[in-house]
């Protein structure tokens, strides 16, 4: 013969829940089932308001989908490195600017606006009023336009 396990019975189950300061999509499914199934079959729920409940279950859903995807969003942009060095251009900045025509001459630095900011393989182009394009951690110093 088969023995209940008295760890199953109501009176050992813990009787302390945290509520959810909000209701999510689970808890509202939850209190509807809860509610059809106590419901009076001689007097069941009025069709409009069926209606009503998965109209705003509706809702519901399509709003916690679209504040996942607008989180996805601000996330990929904060980790972008155009927005990250957007606050460059009109900065200039001196950078060195390598002499591939005589190597044995000594690098020069160069001076120039930034105009545009673009990400290369993860990494932030400057583009120079020059036409120059150089990577940010390239930049020696920066000033304002009109601290030259």
């Amino acid at each position: 013969m088969n023995k209940i396990d008295p760890s199953l019975f109501l009176t050992n189950q813990t009787k302390t829940r945290e509520p959810k300061p909000q209701l999510d999509k689970e808890g509202f499914l939850k209190i509807l089932m809860a509610q059809m199934q106590q419901q009076d079959p001689t007097d069941p729920m009025n069709s409009k308001e069926m209606v009503a409940q998965m109209t705003q279950l509706s809702s519901l859903e399509q709003i916690m989908n679209m504040t996942n995807s607008i989180e996805m969003l601000v996330q990929s942009q904060l980790i972008s490195p155009v927005i990250e060095y957007s606050h460059m251009i009109g900065k200039v900045v001196s950078y060195e600017k390598e002499n591939l025509a005589s190597p044995e001459e000594a690098s020069e630095n160069k001076t120039s606006e930034v105009i545009a900011v673009s990400q290369k393989d993860g990494w932030a182009i400057l583009e120079l009023e020059n036409g120059d394009k150089i990577y940010a951690d390239a930049v020696i110093t920066v000033k304002s336009k009109g601290n030259e």
